[in-house]
């Protein structure tokens, strides 16, 4: 019999996607014939759902729907830019943001029970989900979702499929439109100062605070006068408060005209912004980065450590 080697698996594993250990035992199965053992692999495809699930998703699209007062953000994931491009994926994500629209689903697993058809796979978005894990043969999730509805207008903007915006309002539709890709580039976490999450105050407080104890720290340590407690909390403050004008939206230099903030740019506009969704593509997801030669070299020491 033949022996299955490292490079044999690495170059099956390349061509099928499917995992190492699967892609040994193919080869194992076809007495080290590639071609064969390819073939036995391609058979198991349709269940390879199951398998895919585990790994890691932080690439993606965010793709949006608006009709009329009513509309969603979606955020799409996969494994690979690759996949990004495929019309199939994003078809399914366009698909998936007119369903959370639509359907109102309560969250995402409300989302993939919803009827929907695509590529001969159905009757459900979570059946179509699965079938394109199969067909391209990575894992694919639906992430997050914002739905808007009521009364107010709706705009949004799409920086490439990556970043996403939607923002809701009353006003003028150019002004909102700006908003939107205010936002996109700027990144603010909330409409005002008093918006931003207590969370992200208390840890930027706390950053304030340790910067000023390193600064303590220097200047004992060069014999140099030390800064009042008064002081340094009025300097752990002041740090806090720039903090809340650069990450809340009203307080931020407007993109197109940094001479006035986007408050003052929509004051004149006539326009009232009531919120905004911001989704990035992998925004908090870490990322695993795979070591081939680590992986094969761990599984070979352990297989000669059970034989």
């Amino acid at each position: 019999m033949a022996a299955i080697t490292a490079s044999m698996v690495a170059e099956l594993r390349a061509k099928t996607d499917a995992p190492m250990m699967e892609c040994k035992r193919a080869l194992t199965e076809a007495e080290g014939n590639l071609d064969k053992a390819e073939e036995l692999l391609r058979v198991k495809l349709g269940n390879k759902a199951g398998r895919a699930a585990a790994r890691i998703t932080a690439e993606g699209v965010v793709t949006a729907f608006i009709e009329g007062t009513t509309g969603a953000l979606l955020e799409t994931n996969c494994e690979t830019d690759f996949v990004t491009k495929n019309e199939s994926f994003l078809g399914m994500a366009r698909a998936a943001a007119h369903l959370v629209a639509t359907g109102n689903p309560a969250d995402v697993a409300a989302l993939a029970a919803l009827p929907y058809t695509q590529d001969g796979f159905g009757p459900t978005l979570e059946d179509v989900r699965k079938g394109l894990i199969g067909k391209i043969g990575e894992n694919m999730t639906f992430r997050r979702f914002r739905r808007f509805a009521g009364d107010n207008k709706l705009a949004s903007y799409l920086h490439g499929t990556r970043i996403g915006v939607v923002v809701e309002f009353a006003g003028d539709d150019v002004a909102a439109k700006d908003v939107a890709m205010h936002v996109a580039a700027m990144k603010p976490v909330a409409l005002t100062s008093a918006d931003v999450p207590v969370e992200m105050i208390d840890k930027e407080r706390a950053v304030a605070a340790g910067k000023a104890d390193e600064d303590r720290k220097t200047a004992e340590a060069a014999g140099k006068p030390v800064q009042s407690p008064e002081i340094v909390a009025k300097r752990i403050e002041g740090g806090v408060q720039k903090y809340l004008k650069e990450v809340s939206l009203f307080n931020q230099p407007f993109v197109k005209n940094d001479k006035q903030t986007v408050e003052q740019m929509l004051k004149a506009a006539g326009t009232t912004v009531k919120g905004f969704a911001l989704f990035v593509v992998g925004e908090g997801i870490e990322k695993k980065v795979d070591d081939f030669a680590a992986e094969v070299a761990a599984q070979v020491a352990a297989a000669k450590q059970g034989a």
